[in-house]
């Protein structure tokens, strides 16, 4: 497969990129190469698929399009299986599991103390954040920070153009057959970039110490890190890409590095909010914020800085599971509506913008010098 010839017509139906991170390619080379033989024995899922299988001890192969539309197989727009793209990928589409509403029916648990319990709430770790977030309403926004983080804005009912440097998902569907769409940014290296700094420099000795060593000094002194580790994520989509410090002087220390460290996250937030708003047309009024790294009071008044607006962090900050749990109810009648979901939200604390705009830009720029100097490092 030549991945130019094809990716528009990916693009188009998934609002996904040609990547060994998606489900088709494995599966592609499962049977291609790897002896895996096609028929009425072999099912293909994603692990909300297997899950439901075990749990209704096999009664039930289905998953949601949250999910589906994670596998380059599902088309976005029609909310179907494609047979274009399963015979682009030699897939047979009599293996993949129905798909169902992310809240609706996927029958009961079959056995165990739980017997009997209907399993009505499924969708991605990343469209949960977003429902469990209550970003309910289109130009809603969350941020998860976790190992690398993952930003998803609601863009409403209609499936959106594909959008450089973003991708397109189903963020949920309910048992009416309403579906919300959503763009995602992903951005490879947030906290991973924090156990960098304690696992391979040594300059923490725990992960809870970089938000009080970066609060310790003013700014950075000059040193940008951009975390490019594995590449950049979106909206660069830089495989070659490689992690890069600049700005060093004799004055740099820990304290300067590990704010560095933290400015970065907060740039790079910046990076996707900046092409969402391009691309939807909708300006970001306010982001939510979930994760590990949310609890840095440092890090999202620096996220707020940057992007001019209020960043609110929630209470609850297991937002995925939060997330499944309202579908689920939604669907058990202990909700009526999305809106009845989002009054249970309920906030920690609000960081609003206090920086003066014209230094906040100016500090983003000497970041986005930084990311050219980044990007194209590694040789093809």
């Amino acid at each position: 497969m030549r991945a130019g010839e094809w990716l528009p017509l990916v693009r188009r139906l998934t609002g996904l990129v040609l990547d060994p991170y998606f489900s088709a390619t494995k599966l592609s080379w499962l049977f291609d190469e790897g002896g895996v033989i096609p028929g009425p024995e072999v099912a293909f899922g994603t692990i909300d698929s297997w899950l439901i299988w075990q749990l209704t001890g096999g009664a039930v192969h289905a998953t949601d399009p949250s999910n589906a539309s994670r596998t380059l197989l599902y088309d976005i727009g029609r909310l179907a299986w494609s047979a274009e793209l399963c015979e682009l990928f030699s897939v047979p589409m009599e293996c993949l599991p129905e798909v169902r509403p992310s809240s609706g029916s996927f029958g009961t648990v079959s056995s165990g103390p739980l017997a009997g319990v209907p399993i009505t709430g499924v969708a991605g770790d990343q469209q949960a954040a977003l429902f469990g977030q209550a970003c309910v309403e289109p130009g809603m926004t969350k941020n998860t920070y976790g190992t690398g983080s993952f930003v998803l804005m609601n863009v409403g009912l209609q499936c959106p153009d594909p959008v450089e440097g973003l991708l397109t998902t189903v963020g949920w569907t309910l048992a009416d057959g309403t579906t919300t769409y959503a763009l995602e940014g992903a951005i490879f290296v947030t906290g991973a970039a924090i156990q960098w700094m304690r696992d391979g420099l040594g300059v923490i000795a725990a992960a809870a110490e970089i938000g009080p060593l970066a609060a310790s000094v003013p700014d950075a002194g000059g040193v940008v890190f951009v975390p490019a580790f594995t590449g950049l994520g979106s909206p660069w989509w830089d495989a070659y890409a490689r992690g890069t410090i600049v700005g060093l002087t004799r004055g740099s220390g820990r304290a300067q590095l590990a704010r560095a460290v933290v400015e970065a996250m907060a740039y790079l937030t910046r990076d996707v909010v900046t092409a969402m708003t391009a691309a939807s047309g909708r300006p970001v009024t306010a982001l939510r914020a979930d994760g590990g790294a949310a609890v840095m009071d440092l890090l999202l008044q620096l996220v707020a800085d940057q992007l001019g607006v209020t960043v609110d962090r929630p209470r609850v900050q297991e937002t995925t599971a939060l997330g499944a749990a309202y579908l689920a109810g939604l669907a058990a009648g202990v909700w009526a509506a999305p809106s009845e979901v989002a009054q249970q939200w309920a906030l920690d604390r609000s960081f609003t913008p206090d920086a003066d705009r014209a230094g906040a830009d100016a500090d983003y720029a000497q970041w986005l010098r930084a990311v050219d100097r980044a990007k194209g490092w590694a040789t093809p």
